[in-house]
């Protein structure tokens, strides 16, 4: 029996990707939000997550970590995400994050079965229509501290809450500004932020 931790925050589309799971008679199904996902993982101790990539909390920042918590005597859970193609920022933030199992939102949800099979036995799954959206993830200019405070900043925050946000100086936080606009060839703030969520990086 495969453990399986389904995170999604639209309440429909996951209380019915969780209901096609349960057909299946080798796996276990729970289902929460982001909100909730953190404690379910801790009480629950799935072998896979399943999350989607999109969070509606956060400035759409998806807290990967969290499902996967590093604990004393037991394995963290093994992570897959449901990704679009068109948002190769969160693309690269699934793989710093270790994620095994890449599936194609816009896919057959057999793959998602299939794909949970492999990722409970410590294999890598991905679909191949991802395949353009990791070349464009590869080709991100920007880091991954880079992209969390142009993340803050796309949400409104002040230089003064991403600096309180991510633990940094309000110094380290307009540097990090300027090198976001110099190297997204943008005029200002604004642009690079107009620019990345138009390439998909945010």
């Amino acid at each position: 029996m495969i453990g399986v931790l389904l995170v999604h925050d639209a309440c429909l589309v996951r209380s019915v990707l969780a209901e096609w799971l349960r057909r299946d008679p080798e796996i276990r199904v729970d289902d929460t939000s982001w909100r909730g996902a953190s404690a379910r993982v801790r009480s629950l101790r799935p072998d896979v997550c399943a999350a989607d990539l999109e969070y509606a909390d956060g400035f759409g920042v998806p807290p990967l970590g969290e499902l996967c918590p590093r604990g004393a005597g037991s394995a963290p859970p093994r992570l897959l995400v449901l990704a679009g193609k068109n948002r190769p920022g969160l693309l690269r933030r699934a793989v710093e994050a270790g994620a095994l199992g890449y599936v194609d939102k816009e896919g057959a949800p057999e793959r998602l079965v299939r794909a949970i099979r492999r990722v409970a036995q410590g294999e890598r799954f991905v679909d191949d229509s991802l395949g353009f959206g990791f070349l464009k993830a590869a080709q991100m200019p920007l880091t991954r501290r880079e992209l969390s405070v142009l993340s803050l900043a796309a949400g409104g925050a002040s230089i003064a809450e991403i600096a309180g946000s991510l633990h940094l100086s309000h110094g380290t936080v307009r540097n990090y500004m300027a090198a976001i606009t110099r190297k997204t060839g943008a005029r200002n703030r604004i642009d690079a932020i107009r620019i990345s969520q138009g390439e998909g990086w945010l």
